[in-house]
């Protein structure tokens, strides 16, 4: 993965380095949680150009700190930039070449990679799938957008950008606005500023 940022915040910087580190982890990390909770499972990180770089990175980053491996996964292969910054993330699979069997968890971050991913059939079928099989689908932002294209809102409960909550709603769905809102195996949170508690949520699932 090659980077490029104009900018960063603290999280984010944190989480690049995470990202692009493969290095031996302590069987304790500083916090008191477990650096290999996660050893085994394996989570896709659905994007299209133009994703937000936090709601990308920094879940990426937290889910491989404790033993996670995690693939992006994309309409084609090679690198795409985001929205918010020059940084560049490599498409490692294409949609169409993965199946739901091939992970434990789908992560659909936010900025304007959603509206291009639901306009792609196999994307939407392929959230569609993993919601239906049962294993955790989260979104963040606008990622429940690509939810609502699936036709897999009706009767769920979810958070999103505010701009988003009338699409829930009229999906079939209630919005509410909180950091974070699970509802089964559908994980939702609004803002990157929920990233934290997000990003827990997501491996409090896996682990589960």
């Amino acid at each position: 993965m090659r980077s490029t940022l104009l900018f960063t915040t603290p999280l984010l910087a944190t989480a690049l380095l995470a990202a692009g580190c493969q290095s031996s982890q302590p069987a304790v990390r500083a916090d008191g949680t477990d650096a290999h909770l996660l050893t085994g499972r394996h989570v896709a990180i659905m994007i299209a150009p133009g994703f937000h770089d936090g709601e990308t990175l920094e879940p990426m980053a937290y889910l491989k700190d404790r033993g996670a491996r995690v693939t992006i996964i994309g309409l084609e292969r090679g690198e795409i930039q985001a929205y918010n910054s020059e940084q560049k993330i490599s498409v490692e699979k294409r949609i169409r070449d993965v199946q739901v069997a091939d992970f434990d968890a789908l992560i659909i971050p936010g900025g304007r990679s959603p509206a291009g991913l639901r306009e792609n059939e196999q994307a939407v079928a392929f959230a569609r799938d993993f919601v239906t099989s049962g294993k955790p689908v989260a979104a963040i932002c606008h990622g429940p957008q690509v939810l609502v294209t699936a036709g897999v809102m009706a009767g769920r409960t979810s958070t999103c950008i505010e701009n988003v909550g009338p699409e829930i709603t009229a999906a079939g769905g209630k919005y509410i606005d909180e950091p974070v809102v699970r509802d089964g195996n559908l994980i939702t949170s609004r803002l990157p500023q929920d990233l934290p508690v997000f990003s827990e949520a997501i491996a409090q699932a896996l682990a589960g």
